[in-house]
């Protein structure tokens, strides 16, 4: 079916109380992977590119970008693409003419002053592409002289205050907040600031973002949802699963040298953590 846009999936899931699953994708055995546990479960998904994943492809935004749109123009669900944590202006402005219909700009490791400045550069950019835009806001940055806390930092927070001067002077669409998850995390052993989140929520009017959600525990998912958040991202979930089976696929099977037999046992694998993942949130009901 065709594209859908990633803002209609967040607002629905919002409106819900539920939350819509966003994938980061490196390979096209994640695109697959994705789309195959979304269609089993028959809900709506997000495949995300993310800027690191395009300077893994050698800074060439449209092979990945193309894959994931053929796939979700044959998915039998909806699927979205988003452009996840752009830094680079440059590769904010090709977002529309590969197919994205939203990008999350990254400037939360700015001072909060030049990280307003950037974010509504952006922010009105995007909006004259038709793009629906999330930004990301941990700690007051400069605060004491301090350099500002990265939003993924231990111990960063978003401030329920200045995230409502944040969306309101930048305009953006979503936001995402620091609430104790933090990227790359292999072990699930993060606590969420759910009295924090329940500020947030009661204070902002847009649909708020959880990043690093693959180091925090189903419980903690499910009531970060019911305090909520509408849009989790996931990625290192992915790639544990992947790298897992392709390792104890290797390792019994030591004269394999075909590399669409293992690959083919990490796809399947990240299929299985999408769906287990995608169900948990109940985007679908």
């Amino acid at each position: 079916m065709p594209l859908v846009a990633t803002g209609e999936l967040v607002t629905r899931a919002a409106r819900r109380r539920s939350a819509v699953a966003a994938f980061n994708i490196i390979t096209l055995e994640h695109v697959e992977a994705v789309v195959t546990g979304a269609e089993s479960l028959d809900t709506p998904v997000v495949l995300q590119v993310s800027e690191n994943a395009v300077k893994f492809r050698y800074g060439r935004l449209l092979p990945l970008a193309r894959a994931a749109v053929t796939a979700a123009e044959r998915a039998a669900v909806p699927v979205a693409l988003h452009l996840d944590h752009v830094r680079s202006d440059e590769l904010l402005r090709q977002a529309a003419d590969a197919g994205f219909s939203s990008v999350m700009y990254d400037a939360a490791h700015l001072p909060y002053a030049e990280n307003l400045a950037a974010t509504r550069a952006a922010a009105d950019w995007a909006h004259s592409q038709g793009l629906w835009i999330e930004a990301e806001l941990g700690e007051v940055g400069g605060k004491d002289g301090r350099p500002p806390l990265d939003a993924h930092a231990p111990g960063a927070r978003t401030d329920p205050d200045e995230a409502r001067a944040f969306v309101a002077d930048s305009g953006v669409d979503a936001l995402a907040v620091a609430v104790g998850s933090a990227h790359a995390m292999t072990e699930r052993t993060a606590t969420l600031d759910h009295d924090l989140l329940k500020r947030l929520a009661t204070t902002l009017d847009v649909p708020l973002v959880l990043h690093g959600s693959s180091g925090v525990r189903d419980d903690e998912l499910t009531a970060a949802v019911a305090g909520g958040i509408a849009k989790v991202n996931v990625g290192t979930a992915l790639n544990i699963a992947m790298t897992g089976a392709i390792r104890e696929f290797l390792a019994t099977h030591p004269e394999a040298v075909d590399s669409r037999k293992y690959l083919g046992v990490g796809r399947d694998a990240m299929a299985d953590a999408a769906r287990r993942i995608i169900r948990m949130l109940g985007a679908g009901q």
